[in-house]
C-alpha cells in the first residue's frame, strides 16, 4: 500500500523538478535551452570557484533588452566577461582584441557574437558592427583600458575609441568595477584558479544630452573609475600593447 502512495509522489516530484529545470533553463538573457544551460553553468561556476559577490545590483537595468547600452569595465583578468555577465538579465556582446582570439574557441566567439578589434591596424569592422548592434537596441561590453591591468590594482589609460562609440551610438553607459580576480599569465589562466571576486555596478550614465565630446567623455569616465577604485594610473602602455605607436584605437574612426 505504501508503495502505491510513494510512486505517484515520486513521479509528481520528478515532473515538478523537470518543470522547474525547464523554467530555469529558459529564463536566460538569450533564450533557448542551449544558452540556458551555459548561463546556469556560468553562474554556478562563478559562485563556487570565484565566490562571486555582486554589489550595486540595484543599478543593473532589469529589462531583458535595456539597450542601447554600453557596459564599461576595468580589465583585471580573462575571467572578467563571465563574472560581469552572470548577474545581468540581458545579453552582453563583448568587444575583444583580435590578438586574444584563440582559434580553438572560434565556435564560441561566433556563437556569442564577439566583436573583434585589431589593436594594431586600421580595420574598423568590429567597431562598426558594434555601433550597428547598439543602434538596433543591443548591449555591448567593453574594456577601455585595451589590456589587462599589470601590475594589478592600477588603472591603464582609457582608449579614445570609447568616447567615439558612446557619441555615435547615443547609448547609456553602465559602469562596472572588478576586483579580486586571479592574477595569472596568460590571462585565460584566471578561469581555472579560485578567487574572491567582487563585481560592483557603479552608475548608469546617459551622455546623450551632454555637451561633452568623445575625448571629454573618456576623461570623465577615467576620473570616475579612479575615484571608485582609488587605484593609481599606470601610463606604461608600451609593455602591455604590441607596437603602441601603431595602435589605432577601434579602427581610428572619428566621431560624427
Amino acid at each position: 500500500m505504501l508503495l502505491w502512495i510513494l510512486i505517484p509522489v515520486l513521479i509528481l516530484t520528478l515532473l515538478v523538478g523537470l518543470a522547474l529545470l525547464e523554467g530555469a533553463l529558459r529564463r536566460n538573457p538569450r533564450g533557448g535551452y542551449e544558452a540556458g544551460a551555459l548561463f546556469l553553468f556560468g553562474r554556478t561556476y562563478a559562485r563556487l570557484v570565484h565566490n562571486l559577490r555582486v554589489r550595486g545590483g540595484d543599478r543593473i537595468p532589469a529589462e531583458r533588452e535595456p539597450g542601447p547600452l554600453i557596459v564599461v569595465c576595468n580589465h583585471t583578468a580573462g575571467l572578467d566577461p563571465v563574472v560581469v555577465q552572470c548577474p545581468c538579465p540581458f545579453y552582453i556582446r563583448w568587444m575583444m582584441a583580435e590578438d586574444m582570439r584563440a582559434p580553438q574557441l572560434e565556435w564560441f566567439w561566433t556563437w556569442w557574437g564577439i566583436f573583434f578589434v585589431d589593436r594594431a591596424k586600421r580595420t574598423p569592422g568590429g567597431f562598426k558592427s558594434a555601433i550597428r548592434h547598439l543602434r538596433a537596441g543591443g548591449v555591448v561590453g567593453i574594456f577601455p583600458e585595451g589590456a589587462i591591468e599589470r601590475p594589478p590594482r592600477q588603472l591603464l589609460p582609457f582608449l579614445p575609441g570609447l568616447g567615439v562609440l558612446i557619441k555615435k551610438s547615443h547609448a547609456r553607459v553602465l559602469c562596472v568595477t572588478i576586483d579580486g580576480t586571479p592574477q595569472y599569465d596568460p590571462a585565460w589562466a584566471s578561469l581555472w584558479h579560485t578567487s574572491q571576486t567582487v563585481v560592483h555596478f557603479r552608475e548608469l550614465i546617459d551622455y546623450a544630452e551632454s555637451d561633452l565630446g568623445p575625448a571629454e567623455i573618456v576623461e570623465d569616465l577615467e576620473r570616475r573609475f579612479a575615484i571608485w577604485t582609488n587605484w593609481p594610473r599606470n601610463e606604461d602602455m608600451e609593455s602591455l600593447v604590441p607596437d603602441p605607436d601603431r595602435v589605432i584605437p577601434y579602427g581610428g574612426l572619428k566621431a560624427e
